[in-house]
């Protein structure tokens, strides 16, 4: 198209930008009709249309801008029922930030009869076709909202042959075949959408929305990675915060997903035995790394992870090989075996009150096991002798030791507790009948077995 062509025409400067057509198609947009009772908006229109030049001193203007890509054809699109569901919500939450204003009245505004003489028969066909294009898109909308699915693919087939520079019609497309669980054809025509919305200058929120949508049929073909790329070229074009929470929910699904994948239990069980090659052969880290792999491919492999236990133990990781050995009696809590390693574990790190609750758990499953037995012997005999060999030094880390831990720090705050440990020295009677009541007595003792308790 040439230059010269009246006042119709959206890309003709100052005032035949904003003749009464242009304006006529704010009023009929829901994002700038609330622009035209704004008297700041309209004093900024009345400038540009008796100074056209004044308009390069308005485009960091946002409103200005957006009723701009309105009038270069920006359109309205339909969203699914999850969508519409997001943006009411959205609103809401605008509506409560928002301070209430007073609505002022809208200025009268003259209408005037558009003049088309300057407009050739094909832009007139053009201008003719866009009408109609608006009609079928409507009527598409109205087929989707009655759930005819086929028939809205029809009206809106039409509306883009009728104006194929519009990508909402390929967005209310593929919102319909969302809908229908048609994915590829959902984002097929998506990318129509962004293709038709980038050589035509719309808007980059809608642009950023087609690729949303796009985003959500990948989702749904369980196609994470694509689906992620989709919300970050949407976020490209516009950001926007739900999409941000989307494309985070995503990343979490891909990370659960790639762990499941991971996991088999032949080649855990290879690794296992790897392993136990390596372990047998003292050669600590290699166990280490051997079993780590097993514990990936099984992570509710108790055995597994007893062994990685005792692999880490080897290279003086107690922390580590506690936080895998109680994850082993947490996945199979009759696993006797585990239980004996780690009142092993709790005795090297002086949690001997620990210890002995480890021992005991694993003796009440398997009364017979050696391993238990020995355990609970060695921490019993080191807490009511091994106080005797301890300077006081010693005896107060121990004991700052025991206080560390939330169980030790749950009793002493406990006031029965408390009344008791003061009877044995005041009322020696009354703490001894205390000590007859079992709960009280396993209290008393694991105080003693922490060492913040000392005995004489």
């Amino acid at each position: 198209m040439g230059g010269g062509m009246g006042g119709g025409f959206p890309g003709a400067p100052g005032g035949g930008l904003f003749g009464p057509e242009m304006m006529a198609r704010l009023a009929m947009n829901p994002k700038t009709r609330p622009y035209l009772n704004d008297e700041d908006f309209m004093k900024k229109i009345k400038m540009i249309q008796s100074d056209p030049n004044a308009l390069t001193t308005m485009l960091g203007d946002p409103k200005i801008m957006e009723a701009f890509q309105v009038m270069l054809g920006g359109n309205v699109e339909i969203k699914t029922p999850d969508e519409m569901k997001e943006d009411m919500a959205a609103t809401k939450e605008m509506k409560k930030e928002a301070p209430k204003k007073e609505e002022s009245k809208p200025e009268p505004m003259e209408e005037e009869e558009e003049d088309l003489s300057d407009l050739t028969p094909e832009e007139l066909e053009i201008r003719e076709n866009k009408k109609k294009s608006i009609k079928a898109k409507e009527n598409g909308n109205a087929l989707y909202k009655s759930k005819k699915f086929k028939e809205a693919l029809a009206a809106y087939d039409e509306a883009i042959e009728l104006d194929p520079t519009s990508m909402t019609f390929h967005s209310n497309k593929a919102a319909v075949y969302l809908t229908m669980k048609s994915y590829d054809d959902c984002i097929a025509c998506c990318l129509k959408a962004v293709e038709v919305g980038k050589a035509n200058m719309a808007p980059y929120e809608d642009r950023a929305k087609a690729y949303t949508r796009c985003a959500k049929a990948y989702q749904k073909k369980k196609d994470l990675d694509k689906a992620i790329e989709m919300c970050n070229e949407a976020q490209l074009e516009c950001y926007d915060k739900a999409t941000e929470r989307m494309m985070k929910t995503m990343e979490l699904e891909r990370r659960k997903a790639a762990v499941l994948a991971y996991q088999d239990d032949e080649k855990a069980e290879e690794a296992k035995q790897r392993g136990n090659d390596h372990f047998r052969a003292k050669e600590w880290a290699k166990a280490v790394e051997a079993y780590e792999e097993a514990v990936k491919r099984a992570p509710k492999n108790a055995p597994i992870r007893n062994n990685l236990a005792a692999a880490l133990c080897k290279i003086m990781d107690f922390n580590g090989a506690k936080m895998h050995i109680e994850e082993a009696v947490h996945i199979d809590p009759k696993y006797t075996k585990a239980w004996a390693r780690k009142g092993d574990i709790e005795m090297v790190m002086k949690e001997n009150h620990k210890a002995l609750d480890s021992y005991k758990a694993g003796l009440a499953i398997d009364p017979d096991n050696a391993a238990c037995k020995e355990g609970l012997r060695k921490c019993t005999a080191q807490i009511n002798y091994g106080a005797a060999t301890m300077t006081e030094e010693e005896k107060q880390e121990r004991a700052q030791h025991g206080l560390a831990d939330p169980e030790i720090q749950a009793i002493i705050q406990d006031p029965v507790v408390q009344q008791v440990l003061r009877d044995f020295n005041e009322n020696p009677n009354a703490a001894n009948q205390a000590m007859n009541n079992p709960s009280m007595r396993a209290k008393i003792e694991k105080l003693i077995a922490a060492g913040v308790l000392q005995t004489a």
